[in-house]
């Protein structure tokens, strides 16, 4: 019984390939059998020539209408399809900083809760400053004493001057005398004396006002230093932002690099995925784009950044989208659906089943031509939906066969019904 049962399979699986495969064929030797028995009919009956002529006719319309097999298909005009490149990341904070204390002292200030919102320039930290204030009052005693040398100095520099310029005339007017036999060569020597002894004294007063500048520059220095070291007991906010974490408590040593707050700054908050290699000549900064997180919630916002160098082990481009967030509503951290709008292109929205292979493997459809015969048409799939698949590749007006495309091939006559026809009626 097993064995009957997979005969009648198998010659039911060849009646099929016959009819379907090997039509032409199969119609080609019934013909040629039937060619014999209609003769023998036409001889054998009074006035055959008639019916053979009957016969022929009808065979003509039987061939006509088996060859031309019954399809449905689809009128399709294509669309523009915003060719979105759709990618999953989630939300950071535009800004984050660990704020470290630069110095050492104990903190005095009311610390701060975390959650609380701050202003640029508001006080996170702050220091006792023990005897730092007394280091600057003293580092300014020595830039006004510094500054006090200054007269004195400049005033032994004058005066150094004025002793060489009369040196010089001394040193002249015996050199002149002895010329003339009225000094002798002692007295000229003496001048002489005196000359480089008042030009030694000037090079030293010099050197005296230059010495006292250098203390002032030194005095100020010492100001400033001091200055800035309790400048450093003050710990302020670098921006407007979110507390992340409380600030030091009250009465906590703190030591240069421990951690005083951390502050984030969610508005606007960013959005970072990664876009594959093969979509990423797609998303242009500035670009509009669309989000979608887990609850349902869609927000809008643009493409701030597209990365020019790959993740050496995924091969993608980190992207960086901006996103408004006055309210703070959206958490850093967040998953995300990130739709990024894309230039378009023409397309064709069709079901599913209507794709199908050709002999090489290719993807593509079967549509009607202008003759009503089959034709194989390859397409590239753009995006599959719910709705169906968008698919490029026909032109702007196509007959797709959506169902009988696997029972023609090329060449195959069809006699389509079309769902709009269907539809209007």
């Amino acid at each position: 019984m097993r064995r009957l049962s997979i005969l009648t399979a198998l010659a039911v699986a060849a009646t099929l390939y016959l009819i379907v495969l090997e039509r032409d064929a199969l119609l080609q030797f019934a013909g040629r059998n039937a060619a014999p028995g209609a003769a023998t009919s036409a001889e054998g009956t009074p006035g055959g020539a008639a019916p053979a002529a009957q016969d022929t006719a009808s065979s003509t319309s039987a061939d006509a209408s088996v060859e031309a097999v019954r399809v449905l298909a689809l009128r399709s005009e294509a669309r523009e399809l915003d060719r979105a490149v759709m990618l999953r990341g989630e939300t950071e904070p535009r800004r984050v900083v660990e704020i470290m204390a630069e110095t050492s002292g104990r903190v005095i200030g009311t610390p701060l809760r975390k959650g609380a919102m701050i202003e640029e320039g508001d006080v996170l930290c702050r220091l006792d400053p023990g005897a730092r204030e007394a280091a600057l009052d003293e580092a300014r005693a020595r830039l006004a004493e510094a500054e006090a040398r200054v007269p004195e100095s400049a005033a032994r520099v004058t005066e150094a001057r004025a002793r060489l310029e009369a040196a010089d005339l001394n040193a002249t007017a015996a050199a002149r005398l002895s010329e003339s036999g009225f000094a002798a060569e002692t007295r000229v020597a003496a001048t002489r004396a005196e000359a480089r002894a008042a030009e030694a004294g000037l090079e030293a007063a010099i050197g005296q006002l230059e010495s006292v500048r250098a203390g002032i520059e030194a005095a100020r220095a010492g100001v400033q230093s001091a200055e800035t070291e309790i400048g450093r007991l003050t710990i302020a906010a670098p921006f407007a932002g979110l507390l992340d974490s409380d600030t030091a408590e009250l009465g906590s040593l703190m030591q240069p690099g421990k951690l005083c707050a951390r502050v984030l700054q969610l508005d606007p908050i960013r959005l970072v995925g990664f876009v594959p290699e093969m979509s990423v000549d797609r998303v242009e900064p500035g670009a509009p784009a669309r989000a979608r997180f887990v609850s349902g919630r869609e927000v809008e916002g643009r493409v701030a950044f597209v990365s020019r160098s790959a993740d050496p082990e995924t091969r993608t481009f980190r992207v960086e989208v901006d996103l408004p967030n006055p309210d703070l509503s959206v958490r850093a951290g967040q998953t995300v659906e990130i739709v990024i709008a894309a230039d378009g292109e023409p397309a064709h929205l069709l079901p599913q089943s209507a794709l199908t292979l050709d002999d090489d493997g290719r993807l593509g459809v079967r549509v009607v031509d202008a003759d009503n015969r089959a034709r194989f048409a390859p397409v590239t799939l753009l995006r599959d939906t719910v709705d169906g698949v968008w698919i490029a590749g026909l032109p702007d007006t196509a007959a797709v066969i959506v169902r009988g495309q696997e029972y023609v091939t090329d060449g195959v006559r069809v006699r389509p019904e079309y769902r709009e026809a269907e539809a209007t009626q």
